[in-house]
């Protein structure tokens, strides 16, 4: 279980509290509007931003004097953070390994991955060769073999079109799924979260809500949420 004990994280003027828990095999979206802090509350569960109050804890334990490699979370931003001298392959083999040659099944584990987001023929391109989709999808490859009990995506599909974007979305619920992780999730997207969130917490006035029922939210949307995601399809 990760707790959120009165947690509070402040970035200049501005702060965000949050005080409830979630459960392995939990598949939590932060919904709310723009600026709110949901990817601040992201970056301090992953460790790199310190709160200013409160606690986090994963099965009992504060996750606060751990920097990111020693806490059990793999974070996925936006921005991708691969190297541009590495391809495809190696950039995604870091989540298998930092250093060192790889077994013969290893790579079989990473060719697999890359395989499964779709990249099976750019495995042997770097960054500046991909797309911006593309450069998305080695990341995620690269965080699912890293295998982490929690899973923390700041909005990991935003540069896919439609078609690839539901494609990866049930990916990561499959995965999530199948390793019983917690995944929260950063998104924007009411259809995304429908597919991949169980529960959704709103996060709005410096508050994330304790997550609630995602399809309930998403049909009767509180204001914060109504603003922007406006009615609600019946296939919600």
């Amino acid at each position: 279980m990760l707790e959120l004990d009165n947690l509070s994280v402040a970035r200049g003027n501005f702060a965000i509290s949050a005080s409830f828990a979630m459960s392995a095999g939990d598949r939590v979206a932060l919904m709310g509007p723009s600026g709110a802090g949901k990817s601040t509350l992201l970056q301090a569960i992953g460790g790199f931003l310190d709160p200013t109050g409160g606690d986090i804890r994963w099965q009992g334990n504060s996750l606060l004097p751990h920097p990111p490699g020693d806490r059990p979370v793999t974070t996925l931003f936006q921005d991708h953070n691969l190297f541009p001298h590495m391809t495809a392959f190696e950039n995604a083999a870091l989540g298998l390994r930092l250093r060192g040659r790889l077994a013969k099944s290893e790579s079989q584990t990473v060719h697999a991955s890359l395989a499964r987001v779709g990249l099976a023929d750019r495995a042997g391109h770097r960054p500046a060769a991909l797309s911006g989709g593309e450069q998305g999808r080695v990341a995620l490859a690269r965080a699912l073999l890293r295998q982490r009990p929690i899973l923390c995506l700041d909005e990991p599909f935003s540069a896919l079109g439609p078609a690839m974007k539901a494609d990866l979305a049930h990916l990561v619920r499959d995965v999530a799924t199948e390793t019983d992780a917690l995944l929260i999730f950063v998104t924007h997207d009411p259809q995304e979260a429908a597919i991949l969130a169980n529960t959704i917490s709103v996060v709005s006035d410096g508050v994330a809500q304790p997550p609630a029922p995602a399809r309930e939210l998403l049909q009767n949307p509180p204001p914060a949420l109504a603003a922007y995601l406006g009615p609600a399809p019946s296939s919600w």
